[in-house]
Parts: C-alpha cells; structure tokens; sequence
C-alpha cells in the first residue's frame, strides 16, 4: 500500500528496534522519511537499507534531548524537503533499578530523553505539522506508561506516563488546527535493548506475563505506527494504541 505517498516523515531512533522497522514501514508506504539518531554509522545503514528497497530516506543526527539539535533538523527538515507531515517520537532509554538505586543523574537522563524528547519534537515541529494537511504525531510510550510494571525503572515509568497525557493534552491543542496526535504502548518487543536477558529467567517472566506468550516483533508496532500516520486515521486523535500482546488487558 502507498498510504503515504508524497508525505515527509521524521522518526527519532531510528537506527535500531521499532524506530528502524518503523522508518522502512513508512518508506514501503511511500513517505520521504528522515532517519534520526545518535548512532550515526547504524543510522546510515538504515537509509542505505531503504533505499536498496527503492524507498527515499535521509539520515540526520539528533539527540533528542538538545533543543538547538531539533531546531537544525527541522531547518534541514524544512530546507530540503519544505514540509513535515508525520513526526513519530520514538527514541527512548531505561535502566532496571529500583527507587533506591537510582541517582538523580539517571533519573534526569532519562526523564530528559524519554520525556522532554518528546516535548521538544512537538514544539519544533509544529509550524511544518500544522502547514500539512495531513499532520499526525505519534508519540511511543510504553506498557509502562500505564501501569507500574515490576515495581523497577521509575524514571522510565515516570516519563512515558508523562508522555501518554502529554500526548492527550497536545492532541486536543492541535484538534481544529489539522494535527492529530496519539500514543503507541508496546508491550515487551524484541529489540535490542532485550539482547542480554534473551534465554534468561527474565525473558520468560516477559512471556509468561503476556497472554500471548510471546515477544512482540517491531515490524508490529511499525504497522500500528504507518496506521495512525494515514488517513485511516483521520478520525482518530488523542488516542492510545496498546501493541502489547494482552498484557494491559490483565
């Protein structure tokens, strides 16, 4: 399906996991899609990857958590392709520590990445999403936006819980101005992120808790992501998708 055709896309984190499955969806879909990360060589084999798929994509190094790095992306964003039309906040961090163990250095970095990220997307986005037409924000929270999870990662929880009414609040802001705006809840996806406890106790406690006694694939929380980034969305704003294989529905 071309859903996308002749719209521009910039995804955070790009470079790996649901944020790279993400950038070739939209391609495939036929979005001009921008590629952004921290991780510059990774990066880059992602754009060349979308392009062997005969997709249009560009790299673009951006942390997430600078405001001066989003507003030279989206000048670039602007320079060269004069229009934004989908922007999917999808970079992300955590750790596994409890309360007690986590520094208050952690605890901002994360809180800077996972939530002021977002924030900062949004707001250097906004003129070349309202000039769209076709504007749609997609903001990745989490499972544990929602609920408290195994009691660990606070600041992780803290920032997508954040992220989930950020994204509410932003969507009835932009409601008549042309910009829809709404939030994926993954559950537990097989990214890297997951590459040291594969085969681990830990690994199982993730399957046994999903009903579907599975991990999910980034290529499902992609599809979830093109969706809401189409006019088969149209309607739809504010709302929350949960990609989680049954586990918020305990």
């Amino acid at each position: 399906m071309q859903r996308l055709e002749d719209r521009v896309a910039l995804v955070t984190g790009a470079a790996s996991g649901i944020g790279e499955a993400t950038a070739h969806r939209l391609a495939a879909e036929g979005a001009t899609v921008f590629v952004t990360d921290l991780q510059d060589d990774l990066g880059e084999k992602v754009v060349a990857s979308i392009r062997d798929e005969g997709g249009t994509a560009e790299y673009a190094h951006l942390d997430v958590a600078s405001e001066a790095g989003w507003q030279e992306v989206m000048e670039r964003v602007r320079a060269e392709q004069g229009r934004l039309d989908i922007l999917v906040n999808n970079a992300g961090m955590g750790d596994m520590s409890p309360i007690e163990d986590t520094s208050l250095a952690d605890w901002e970095r994360t809180i800077a990445v996972d939530q002021t990220g977002v924030f900062l997307g949004m707001k250097a986005a906004a003129a070349l999403l309202k000039a769209s037409g076709h504007g749609s924000v997609i903001n990745i929270s989490s499972i544990f936006g929602t609920v408290g999870g195994f009691g660990t990662t606070p600041a992780y929880h803290a920032a997508k819980g954040a992220v989930r009414l950020l994204t509410k609040n932003t969507a009835l802001h932009w409601a008549r101005e042309g910009v829809r705006v709404n939030s994926i809840h993954p559950g537990f996806i097989e990214t890297p992120i997951l590459t040291t406890v594969k085969g681990t106790e830990f690994e199982q406690v993730m399957t046994s808790w999903t009903p579907m006694s599975r991990l999910g694939r980034p290529e499902e929380i992609a599809a979830g992501v093109a969706y809401l980034a189409s006019d088969d969305a149209s309607y739809v704003t504010g709302s929350e998708l949960y990609i989680d294989g049954g586990y918020t529905a305990r």
